[in-house]
């Protein structure tokens, strides 16, 4: 089937076009910025055009042999985004028709409750949907609540707000009923709206199983993410103006997306109809775990996915490099690069004997009184050590680290097993300049849990740059040395 994917450099969009295309399908992305996608992997399978939904006159060489078509962009976080919608959806369905297609799909949001006055986010998603369904061509619209995915604006929101805030006054809103869906599950019922029957010209009502309240899901969010009860506090007189301007100042979520989202939740989100298992029977997952899956917590390795393999993982609900720089959580990097005047092969002898009797090459008084803190604590300290003074494998301890990935001559990633608020990883890495010489790159992740984790990482960023730019220094200083022992 040819589909055509609008979007594709969007949060949905970019998880779909791999998914269909690993479904057999033929993939074209219409975008704005073709550069944008030229580094993602699957870009060599896709068909990549430019054109712009604003523009008519754009979309006919889109369009042509397309039998599937996704609308899936939208102008959120513009002044202007109901006018550029409402343009974009009509141009979309005269161009659909006018080149055959056979469906158009949509991903769109609640309908707000009969008699509301809806949230200009919500009218403009129910706007789009009457527009594409009186255009044509035969349209399935999907209604879905707040998506459960790390790279999703609605998560993301709950996850900061949730992680920053152990007590918090919030607005009446929280209290109402929203029926959250996985990413995984959105995607599926993309994929599997394709196949409809022309006889299909509707919105479906999507949801996960749970209906919670906003209050319910920072609080099962907060035991997911093993962190304490939140003090949740409901105050009326906050306006959804007000509470915007109050998750902005609280969380990295851009104030002009975060408007319109904080003005939608005035209203309840539950689905009341589930018609869409007729054409799919697989039962969607709860939000506990979506959530899981959301953190990483379902996965062969405990990673952060910016800088580490993701093997293992399930991407849908996981960050791309095409989702916004605030989504996928806070994460804080110390990275430290060197050039070293010995080959490859010597500086990788020093990176695999760090620790143990062999030490750390920094400022050693800091790591044992760190590592007297963390007995003290009832964590492992420096205890344990190192199987072997020269050679490491994957999944020993070394010291408070555990071994998680050995790529030899290349790189070490050790994760931390220390009391901290936190999850925290260490990576070394070797490669050759060409020239005979090497380069030592040295990089520290940590992902803060709770205020606690916020407030460990401003400690110790004092001593980052003597520990981390001292043992950066050693090490390459080490490649150039005799072997030890």
């Amino acid at each position: 089937m040819r589909c055509l994917v609008t979007g594709a450099t969007g949060y949905i969009g970019g998880r779909l076009a791999p998914r269909l295309l690993e479904a057999g399908h033929e993939v074209r992305c219409l975008t704005r910025g073709p550069g944008r996608l030229r580094d993602v992997p699957w870009a060599g399978r896709a068909e990549i055009v430019e054109g712009d939904l604003e523009d008519p006159e754009s979309l006919t060489k889109a369009f042509e042999g397309i039998e599937v078509a996704y609308f899936l962009m939208h102008s959120l976080g513009r002044r202007d985004f109901e006018k550029r919608d409402r343009r974009a959806a009509e141009n979309f369905a005269a161009a659909a028709r006018k080149a055959g297609v056979r469906r158009i799909i949509y991903l769109g949001g609640p309908e707000p409750p009969a008699g509301e006055k809806a949230s200009a986010h919500l009218r403009s998603r129910a706007e789009v949907a009457r527009i594409l369904l009186a255009g044509g061509v035969p349209t399935t619209v999907l209604r879905a609540p707040v998506i459960i995915g790390s790279g999703s604006a609605s998560f993301e929101m709950l996850r900061y707000l949730t992680e920053r805030l152990p007590v918090m006054v919030t607005p009446r809103w929280v209290r109402n009923r929203i029926q959250p869906i996985a990413v995984r599950d959105v995607l599926r019922y993309l994929i599997v709206s394709a196949s409809m029957p022309s006889s299909v010209n509707r919105a479906f009502d999507i949801g996960g199983p749970d209906v919670l309240t906003y209050a319910e899901m920072m609080q099962r969010y907060a035991k997911v993410a093993g962190l304490r009860r939140r003090v949740i506090v409901p105050l009326k007189p906050l306006s959804p103006w007000l509470s915007a301007h109050w998750v902005g100042l609280v969380t990295p979520v851009p104030n002009a997306i975060a408007r319109p989202l904080v003005a939608s939740l005035i209203h309840e989100a539950v689905a009341h109809e589930n018609d869409i298992a007729q054409f799919d029977a697989e039962k969607p997952i709860g939000f506990d775990e979506a959530v899981r899956y959301a953190l990483g917590k379902i996965r062969d390795a405990n990673v952060e996915t910016r800088w580490a393999d993701a093997a293992g993982r399930d991407a849908a609900a996981e960050p791309l490099p095409s989702d916004p720089d605030w989504s996928g959580g806070s994460v804080y990097v110390d990275e430290r690069s060197r050039p070293v005047d010995a080959p490859v092969e010597a500086l990788w002898r020093v990176i695999e004997g760090v620790g143990g009797e062999n030490g750390w090459y920094s400022f050693p008084l800091a790591w044992s009184v760190r590592g007297w803190l963390d007995r003290l604590a009832g964590g492992v300290g420096l205890r344990r050590g190192r199987r072997d003074q020269h050679h490491l494998r994957v999944g020993e301890a070394l010291d408070w680290w555990r071994v998680e990935e050995i790529q030899p001559g290349k790189l070490l990633r050790l994760r931390a097993e220390m009391r901290v608020p936190g999850r925290a990883w260490l990576e070394m890495c070797a490669s050759a300049d060409g020239e005979g010489r090497s380069v030592y790159r040295q990089r520290a992740v940590f992902l803060p849990r709770g205020l606690a984790g916020h407030a460990y990482w401003a400690s110790v960023l004092p001593f980052h740059g003597i520990i981390f730019s001292g043992m950066a220094r050693n090490i390459a200083k080490g490649a150039t040395s005799p072997p030890r022992g």
